[in-house]
């Protein structure tokens, strides 16, 4: 089984910087795909970035620029560098880890933006 361990969530204000941490542990591919998917109230679950274990980068238009995501395979860790930091940022972010196309999150860290 595969566990998603989450940190790093919290409050700040707008203009400022958070970075979320997930480490994964269990039975699990070295090849796979790690990313990051955030959740507002009433609105679907949307990526945010993922990295894949070779580092190819992928991001949501609405992050290009301020977010960054990062990995460390040998820890099996993903990180989200979050900067310049916006209200509309504010949500539940989860991770996610897929393994031979089969999906797994952690439980979320609440992100919240606001003066």
């Amino acid at each position: 089984q595969v566990q998603l361990v989450e940190s790093g969530g919290g409050l700040v204000q707008p203009g400022g910087s958070l970075r979320l941490s997930c480490a994964a542990s269990g039975s699990f591919f070295s090849i796979n795909t790690m990313g990051w998917y955030r959740q507002a109230p009433g609105k679907q679950r949307d990526l945010v970035a993922i990295i894949t274990s070779g580092g190819i980068t992928v991001y949501a238009d609405s992050v290009k620029g301020r977010f960054t995501i990062s990995r460390v395979n040998a820890k099996n860790t993903v990180y989200l560098q979050m900067n310049s930091l916006k209200p509309e940022d504010t949500a539940v972010y989860y991770c996610k880890l897929r393994n031979n196309w089969t999906d797994y999150w952690g439980q979320g860290t609440q992100v919240t933006v606001s003066s």
